[in-house]
């Protein structure tokens, strides 16, 4: 068909071929006109002709007679009178041109025909209760034949076991009742072509009634005798018939002789009574049986079945193109039963009547062509015929000279995605038939093997596309006459993927919802991401990004399904995630939203292990339940717990429950949504299914000896649910393996058994069976168990060492006899008997002298080992004994051996002891295992920067404390002593900047902080707190990493350092001074000055803390630059030296930090809360 289409479309001289025809037995309307298709193709186009019964049909002669234009198909219409059944038989359409004549297939035409029944009086049928009946229908032989069915008043007869239609239309009774007697059973035909239903004169039955109606027993009604015959076509359909009459009614049984039943294929109908094989084949035929019986007795029927077969193809033949002086040969291979006869015909005629040809041969279904010329293309008719019918083919032979030529598109860009599998076409015709390759990238030689495989017909199929495989592929064909090429470009992409698809979620009505739909592509392939709602565009009022759909102020109408649909020019991907409404006023929709238990739980169609439950759901919320969960109880074995039996989806509320035998059930159900479960429904009533045998095999079962001389057998009982009935108990069976011994057998109710007095360690056989008051249950399979093990006789020897060094040993040793072992060889196991260290290797070190074991397991003829993980420089002896399950066997000759020096263990402990300004104590103990002789320590160090914080902070003096505490607290460090320098400078007379903070671990040398303070009063040092419990806070402080000498040990810095501090103390007593004198100001100032509110709060942000009496100004006080009244915020009151102390916020921490007076004042202070860093956060809020 290629090569056809090829010389199609490049409009080269091309054969006839027929490429439409009616079919092989065309039956018609005879309401419509009569059409007989026949299409061909060819160049020159060509002409058509027909044969009706074998001769000439003149289509010119016959004006009702047609034949469409540039076509062979022919129109017979009967407008002006005529009549179809004129033209019924055999027609063969002919195509012509000046290369062949194609022939299509011989077409019967039939007209439809639907006769009437013939007219008759049918006397009524008498017959006597409970014998059986045939009543015939005999319809009239339509075309094709028509579909029959009986019907009693109008209404279609209710078939069953006991009555119903044969194949061959009439209606059986097996055996008559009383309810038969009827006045109308009319059998119906029904003509498929003409759609009209012919109704035969009704059937009247009248029935004799008895008091007591004999039984009898099976005869057939159809088919007759003991045996009968049946042919059948290949691949048609089967139907095998067996109606029994007898009272009861027979069931009827199938079976086959020699084999089973094709399963796959065989189906029962008309209640068995049918057997149906569809798409018969030769190994269906045979010898098929119905059974019928009842209790009375049984009848059966043989049915040879033999398969014929018409002709089918194995090797049709095909079109050839062959260029001059090349051989070819056409094919015609056919099968069918009988064989059927195969004929050759050139352009319609038989090869014997065609001119001869030297370069043709026949050989039966083969003709063979040598070195064929121009101008001898033909077309051949292949027809291979039995008495079941034929098959005819046409295939053309044409002799061309062509050059290659490429068929497809030129320079194609094809794109692919990474990892597929990907086909480059490259189509492509020439004669005589070119040799086709591809190159890669124009380099190389073909391309074939490995990931590539090139077709027949010039696809290239790379196996599984990567990026290294991208490039330009070229295909050339070469042949005698010349060579064309073509290329494709291949670029491999990755594929389009959702990495973040969108989730199930339920949102609550007059919410948001948002859906994230996260995309992966290749970067030079566009991509469009477009999101649906149950399958339909969204509405334009929501929000769709690239990666997320929001859909604000969520109601009823949202809910639904979402989809999300990622798509490039080459692949697609796509997620769909539900949207659940839940109700406005559910603020807990774990509880509120959880669906409502089921109701109504009812049981119906009870049977052996199944029962029909059946219940209606609660209120779901707005969240649809997914599914349901059935559980059971029963109140034999565990009375009042509740078992999971089955989940079912959400969709349904009646299913079909599979049971247990013996057990006695209660039912109750569970709705489960997206939220959660609900609570359980009512439980339903009870239904005890009948007991059986039991259907479970013990499992776990085997065998091992406890002692010397027996045998234990063991298995897992069955559990409660499979026991089907009472009375549980075990058969055992055991026997010697391979000695072809009867079996012995015991009956427990234990699970095990103990087979005793038998030899040591042999194998036995052994299988065990459940069973009940109801039955045994199946066997299992047999399985090998072995008796007891004794200790083992023989011990090896020759035990010796071939190579050591610091941590292994090399051992060799000559085995025992397997039969010493006298059990199952498990292993050699080696005996260490561990290590101890000489005094003059290492003086003084102590030992364990614990024993360890190694198995290794060998039977080879010299067998060795490797002994591992042992430690250097020590002195090892062993030994060896053989071992089974149980017991180990004597120990073999003890040999010593000592391993080499190795690296030493690391030392036991490491740590500085004491350090001064440019001196570290260091303190070390020796490893645990030296593994040899120490001969000296080494020690490597390097520098460590040190962590460098620097803030600006301005405060009043007053909060200067509390400041540093935060600062304190807010530390890195952590369970850890830290020493802390603070470094200040004066501002103004009243506050004071933090230079820098220098921090560095002390490495646990000291448990407290110092701080040194300089303040407006005397030099003064404040301890602090440890930091081994202080918390790591977040903020305050961020670390700078500076890598520079510490600057403060330099002499330069530590003098400016003290000048500054000189200074700031002078400024303070100044300060000092100037705010505790009193002062005089005109009166006139006084009274100008505004009132101060409750709480006042400085320019620099911070507050303070004072009462009532502190918001009048002191006598003889000063105004500020401002113009403000200033309190006495730094006055000796403030620091401890005057008055009763202002700090009722937390005084307790103000007096931890501050120098006392008298006693009186320190008692006060002891007296208040204890300081804690929370305490302190909470003064400052």
């Amino acid at each position: 068909e290629e090569i056809a289409l090829f010389l199609a479309i490049h409009k080269l001289k091309q054969p006839p071929t027929i490429v439409k025809q009616s079919v092989k037995d065309y039956i018609v309307d005879p309401r419509d006109n009569i059409i007989i298709e026949c299409e061909a193709k060819g160049n020159p186009v060509p002409t058509f002709s027909w044969r009706r019964n074998g001769k000439f049909f003149n289509i010119g002669k016959d004006p009702r007679v047609t034949m469409r234009k540039r076509s062979g198909t022919l129109e017979i219409g009967f407008r002006s009178g005529g009549r179809p059944e004129d033209y019924e038989g055999e027609y063969q359409c002919f195509a012509t041109n000046d290369l062949g004549v194609a022939l299509s297939n011989k077409i019967l035409l039939r007209v439809s025909k639907a006769p009437l029944w013939p007219k008759e009086v049918l006397e009524p049928v008498m017959v006597t209760e409970g014998s059986p009946l045939v009543l015939p229908c005999n319809p009239p032989p339509g075309l094709p034949p028509p579909y029959t069915f009986w019907m009693n008043s109008m209404v279609p007869i209710p078939q069953d076991k006991r009555v119903s239609m044969g194949l061959n239309g009439d209606l059986y009774f097996s055996n008559v009742l009383a309810k038969d007697a009827h006045t109308d059973y009319s059998c119906n035909a029904r003509f498929p072509f003409t759609h009209t239903i012919q109704q035969k004169n009704p059937f009247t039955l009248r029935v004799q009634t008895s008091r007591k109606v004999a039984e009898s027993t099976p005869n057939f009604l159809s088919p007759s005798g003991s045996e009968s015959t049946k042919m059948v076509l290949r691949d048609e359909k089967l139907l095998l018939e067996c109606i029994a009459a007898g009272l009861p009614t027979p069931t009827v049984k199938w079976f086959k002789k020699g084999g089973d039943l094709p399963a796959r294929k065989v189906k029962f109908e008309n209640y068995n009574k049918t057997l149906k094989i569809i798409n018969v084949s030769e190994e269906d035929a045979g010898e098929y049986v119905c059974m019928a019986n009842n209790h009375l007795g049984s009848i059966r029927h043989s049915i040879f079945v033999q398969v014929k077969a018409a002709p089918y193809w194995l090797d049709k033949p095909t079109n050839l193109v062959l260029a001059p002086d090349e051989n070819g040969r056409l094919v015609c291979r056919a099968n069918g039963n009988p064989k059927p006869n195969i004929q050759w015909l050139i352009n319609g005629q038989p090869v014997e009547s065609s001119p001869p040809n030297p370069s043709r041969q026949e050989l039966g279904d083969t003709i063979i062509f040598r070195s064929v010329q121009m101008g001898s293309s033909a077309v051949y008719q292949c027809n291979a015929s039995n008495q079941h019918g034929y098959l005819l083919a046409n295939a053309f032979v044409s002799v061309l000279d062509m050059p290659p030529r490429m068929l497809g598109p030129k320079n194609q860009l094809i794109k692919v995605i990474e990892n597929n599998r990907t086909f480059l076409d490259c189509p492509f015709f020439g004669s005589p038939l070119p040799e086709l390759r591809w190159f890669k990238n124009g380099q190389g030689s073909g391309l074939d093997g490995g990931q590539y495989r090139v077709y027949i017909n010039g696809t290239l199929e790379i196996k599984r596309a990567r990026a290294e495989d991208e490039g330009t592929y070229t295909c050339l064909a070469n042949s005698i006459l010349g060579s064309a090429e073509n290329q494709v470009r291949l670029e491999v992409k990755e594929p389009t993927r959702i990495v973040r698809a969108p989730e199930h979620q339920s949102a609550i009505r007059g919410s948001t919802a948002r859906f994230n739909c996260k995309v992966k592509s290749d970067p030079t392939l566009p991509i469009t991401v477009t999101w649906t709602k149950d399958d339909k565009p969204l509405n334009m009022g929501w929000r769709k990004d690239e990666e997320s759909l929001t859909i604000p102020n969520v109601n009823e109408g949202d809910e639904g399904t979402y989809s999300c649909t990622v798509k490039s020019e080459i692949d697609q991907d796509s997620a769909s995630a539900r949207l659940t409404v839940l109700e406005e006023a559910s603020l807990n929709p774990s509880v509120s939203n959880r669906p409502d238990p089921p109701i109504d739980l009812d049981l119906s169609d009870p049977a052996a292990r199944s029962i029909r439950l059946t219940w209606i759901p609660g209120n779901d919320h707005r969240s649809p339940v997914t599914q349901f969960l059935v559980q059971f109880e029963e109140n034999r074995w565990e009375p009042g717990r509740w078992q999971n039996l089955s989940t079912y989806p959400g969709d349904l509320n009646s299913v079909i429950l599979q049971l247990a035998p013996f057990v006695n059930y209660q039912f109750r159900v569970i709705a489960i949504n997206s939220v959660g479960q609900s609570k359980p429904s009512r439980p339903s009533l009870r239904y005890k299914t009948s007991g059986a045998a039991p259907d479970a095999i013990p499992k776990g079962l085997r065998g091992w000896g406890s002692k010397k001389d027996n045998m234990e057998i063991s298995w897992e009982p069955l559990l409660d649910l499979e026991r089907n009935g009472p009375n549980l108990r075990y058969n055992v069976w055991w026997r010697r393996k391979e000695l072809e011994e009867e079996w012995n057998n015991v009956t427990t109710m234990e699970s095990k058994y103990v087979v005793q007095n038998t030899e040591t360690y042999v194998p036995y056989e052994i299988k065990i069976q459940a069973m009940n008051e109801f039955g045994p249950g199946p066997e299992s399979n047999v399985v090998t168990g072995y008796s007891g093990e004794d200790k083992p006789t023989d011990a090896p020897t020759d035990l010796q060492m071939s190579k050591v060094d610091d941590t292994t040993a090399h051992i060799h040793w000559k085995p025992v006899d397997l039969n010493s072992v006298q059990g199952e060889f498990k292993e050699y196991r080696v005996r260490l008997l561990y290590y101890w260290r000489e005094s003059s290797l290492v003086p003084g070190l102590v030992v364990s002298k614990e024993k360890k074991t190694k198995g290794f397991y060998s039977t080879v003829a010299g067998p060795s080992g490797i002994l591992s993980d042992l430690v250097p420089y020590s002195k090892y002896k062993m030994f060896m004994v053989v071992a089974n399950n149980r017991f180990e066997g004597p120990p073999s000759n003890t040999v010593e051996f000592t391993t080499k020096e190795g690296v030493p263990d690391a030392p036991r402990f490491f740590r500085i002891n004491r350090r001064s300004f440019d001196t570290i104590h260091l303190q070390w103990d020796k490893p645990l295992e030296p593994n040899g002789i120490l001969i000296a320590y080494q020690l490597k160090y390097h520098t460590v920067f040190t962590h460098k914080y620097k803030l600006t902070l301005t405060f009043r003096l007053k909060a200067f404390l509390w400041c540093l505490y935060l600062l304190m607290i807010c530390s890195p460090v952590r369970a850890v002593s830290v020493f802390v320098k603070v470094n200040v400078h004066v501002i103004s007379h009243c506050t004071v900047e933090i230079l820098y903070v220098s921090l560095w671990d002390e490495n646990r040398l000291s448990d407290a902080l110092a701080v040194t303070h300089h303040g407006p009063e005397k030099h003064s040092l404040f301890p602090l707190f440890s930091l081994f419990s202080c918390p790591t806070l977040c903020l305050c402080v961020s670390p700078a990493y500076i890598d520079q000498v510490d600057i403060a040990t330099q002499g330069w810095f530590i003098g400016l350092m003290c000048a500054i501090a000189l200074i700031i103390l002078i400024l303070l007593i100044v300060c000092f001074i100037k705010r505790s004198r009193g002062g005089k100001y005109p009166v006139r100032d006084k009274k100008d000055l505004p009132l101060d509110p409750v709480d006042q709060k400085d320019q620099d942000g911070s507050f303070d803390y004072h009462s009532d009496e502190d918001n009048k100004p002191l006598q003889g006080s000063q105004t500020s630059l401002d113009g403000n009244v200033k309190e006495s915020d730094d006055s000796l009151v403030d620091y401890g030296e005057g008055g009763d102390g202002q700090f009722n916020e937390d005084g307790s921490f103000i007096g931890q930090y501050t120098v006392k007076k008298d006693k009186d004042e320190t008692e006060g202070n002891e007296s208040s809360e204890a300081t804690s860093p929370v305490n302190a956060i909470y003064s400052l809020a």
